[in-house]
């Protein structure tokens, strides 16, 4: 009797990931994670704020392709594709005071195209929220069941609103087409690949105190934020994604600072010389900020893993190569 052969296992297909901002500071470290843990990626980019330089080191990798294209245009791509993760927004002060029309656009217009491809293609969908959404909160600190209290027709207004009105119209596709939707809200992250003049605070006071220059305080410096390092995030973001909640889940670092404490601890680590200057705080700029991590604890076995000096060791670095 002949003998039967052995049926081979079909090797299992890689997912297919799509990332918009992909070549931003953020979106470029999800990249890095997901192809180290078997995804194909496609990235979408339309560099106004990211960059190539953040995606370069991937050049000739298989698994990975880079259109440059704005995410308010129709997205169209063929074959399959399993994740989109919807990370294209403008994401400092600075930014989006520039780009106001264009932050609104893409958290709307950018939204809506990503969703229509995630429906398209049956794929799960996640959004990259802020904490921006509780404004200057009056919950201290900030669960997500906070509504928030935010100034609609302030300078900050056209970056808030364009993440409160996202993360309605995805709720919106989960409702009415059934989507596995997912929605994230990011508090304040650093470490490598952040623009030295994007304006937020970490590349700010690393710059200002790598040159030995005064480093800027706005109002009397009691203002308060927590800083989470982007592969604590960016692990929290996935674990999220694969997970079943559609329910937003903050993430970011509980660890609260002063502005001044914060200014010693990069003059601490960089060794500078700088001293501290005062300058009007900016209109609506939130005097608290820290996230309540109860349900990423809960439902995604996650918290922050790295410390602030490590954190801040390897991000002086990345900056002691651009300045």
């Amino acid at each position: 009797m002949p003998a039967v052969p052995k049926k081979t296992k079909k090797p299992a297909l890689k997912p297919t990931s799509v990332v918009t901002g992909g070549a931003g500071f953020l979106g470029s470290h999800l990249t890095d994670l997901l192809l180290s843990r078997g995804h194909k990626v496609i990235a979408i980019d339309n560099l106004v704020t990211g960059s190539t330089d953040n995606i370069a080191h991937l050049a000739g990798n298989p698994d990975f392709q880079f259109i440059r294209q704005d995410v308010t245009e129709f997205l169209y791509l063929a074959g399959p594709v399993d994740y989109v993760w919807h990370f294209a927004s403008p994401a400092s002060p600075i930014d989006y005071l520039e780009l106001p029309i264009q932050t609104l656009k893409v958290g709307s217009l950018g939204t809506h195209k990503a969703l229509g491809l995630a429906k398209a293609k049956g794929a799960r969908f996640l959004i990259t929220s802020t904490s921006e959404i509780y404004g200057d909160p009056l919950i201290h600190p900030q669960p997500e069941s906070y509504w928030g209290n935010v100034n609609t027709i302030g300078p900050r207004g056209c970056y808030d609103e364009s993440k409160r009105f996202a993360e309605a119209l995805v709720m919106a596709y989960h409702r009415q087409h059934a989507i596995p939707t997912r929605i994230v809200r990011i508090f304040n992250t650093y470490g490598p690949r952040m623009r030295i003049n994007d304006g937020r605070v970490v590349p700010a006071f690393i710059s200002q105190a790598l040159a030995n220059k005064p480093i800027t305080i706005f109002g009397d410096g009691k203002q308060t934020r927590s800083f989470c390092y982007f592969s604590d995030l960016i692990e929290g973001i996935y674990r999220l994604m694969m997970s079943e909640t559609s329910d937003p889940v903050n993430i970011g670092n509980p660890h609260e600072l002063t502005m001044l404490q914060f200014a010693e601890e990069i003059i601490k680590a960089t060794g500078s010389k700088s001293k501290l200057i005062h300058k009007p705080l900016p209109q609506d700029d939130p005097k608290q900020r820290r996230p309540d991590i109860t349900r990423a604890k809960k439902l995604l076995k996650w918290e922050p893993q790295v410390p602030l000096a490590e954190g801040l060791k390897s991000t002086i670095a990345y900056f002691r190569t651009k300045v």
